[in-house]
């Protein structure tokens, strides 16, 4: 009697799974197929007949649009529990490294790690006990572990991928933490703190090495810097917000060059968020009032426009944190429609620019 009682239980609690799971579904907006070589693999920048340059890849929501799924166990809690908390609400920050992809959710005020290859995905809430509030911005550190910024707490986390403390790199002094670039080579993170108009630059083990910036209009000087990249010569771009512009530095902190101007013409910048560069030397700006991607060469002119305001693949809702990998993976945080898109330049020499500079 004992074990038919036991059976019965276990039973319904499967039942519950797959009844739980088929109706949280059915109650998801759909979600069109994105998968690699699916229907979407022809939506491309600029439109035939002129070369591709830039194919959309597909979106990411949650672990699944990347393979990743859910055990036997971790629905099993999710039918007990009645918690579904498996999708980004409102992604600030991008970062891959090695196909693990790790995102600032600022809106679930949480971390996540995505971890396709390994069926693995993490969502960090508290480090130690110190729960997250406002997780602005991530970027890859060293030897498999990531940097994460909390705007609200005034902290920079050092984590390992299974999205635990290895140390606090940086708290001291810090007004609010926006964004972050770390480059391996000097072991050095770049802190954008954008109340403090300035960069702080740290070592991976916590010491601070420098600050450098100040409030105001010229050259090197911010109003508001918010984004951070790193060039392929190591030079750290900053998006000084309400300046309208991007602006380059050397490893000292010495300004080199600019681009960028207010208005809401082609070029223009009306609200610049994300910042990256490609293999070829192509900067990438994301613009969060055009809801879209402006791709420029090294000297600052307009050589392609990506992206439009909606909903579908493609389109962008406010978006913001952008990151670019060693394969010219383009990865942008649409903030607003809750999911990561993934893009990809496709390379080649360079064409002449009136192949280029053609809106989709």
């Amino acid at each position: 009697m004992r074990r038919c009682l036991e059976l019965a239980f276990l039973t319904a609690l499967v039942l519950a799974v797959v009844g739980c799971e088929v109706s949280s579904r059915s109650a998801e907006p759909k979600q069109p197929a994105t998968e690699e070589g699916g229907a979407y693999e022809r939506l491309v920048w600029p439109q035939p007949p002129q070369p591709t340059r830039i194919r959309y890849v597909r979106s990411v929501a949650e672990p699944r649009d990347l393979g990743i799924q859910k055990s036997f166990f971790g629905k099993l809690i999710e039918a007990v529990t009645g918690n579904h908390s498996g999708r980004l609400v409102r992604p600030t920050g991008v970062a891959e490294r090695d196909g693990v992809i790790y995102v600032a959710d600022s809106g679930a005020q949480a971390v996540w790690i995505f971890d396709p290859a390994n069926q693995r995905s993490v969502k960090v809430e508290k480090v130690n006990d110190i729960e997250l509030m406002s997780p602005v911005a991530v970027a890859d550190g060293p030897d498999g572990s990531f940097f994460v910024a909390d705007s609200y707490l005034k902290k920079v986390f050092l984590l390992d991928r299974q999205g635990k403390l290895i140390r606090t790199v940086a708290e001291e002094g810090l007004e609010r933490p926006a964004a972050l670039a770390y480059d391996q080579a000097a072991d050095r993170l770049y802190v954008a703190d954008s109340v403090g108009q300035r960069i702080a630059v740290y070592a991976s083990d916590g010491r601070h090495l420098s600050t450098w910036g100040k409030r105001g209009y010229g050259d090197g000087e911010f109003n508001y810097p918010s984004y951070l990249a790193l060039d392929r010569s190591g030079a750290l771009l900053v998006t000084d917000a309400l300046n309208y512009r991007v602006q380059a530095f050397d490893r000292n902190g010495k300004f080199l060059w600019k681009i960028g101007q207010h208005g809401d013409g082609s070029g223009d910048f009306a609200s610049p968020k994300g910042v990256a560069v490609d293999s070829e030397g192509h900067l990438y700006v994301v613009d969060a009032l055009f809801d879209a991607v402006q791709i420029f060469d090294e000297k600052g002119g307009l050589l392609l426009q990506f992206g439009d305001r909606g909903t579908a693949p493609g389109e962008f809702w406010l978006p913001e944190g952008a990151f670019i990998n060693k394969q010219d993976r383009i990865y942008v945080a649409d903030s607003f429609n809750g999911r990561i898109q993934v893009f990809e330049f496709l390379g080649g020499s360079q064409p002449p620019r009136a192949n280029l500079n053609q809106k989709s």
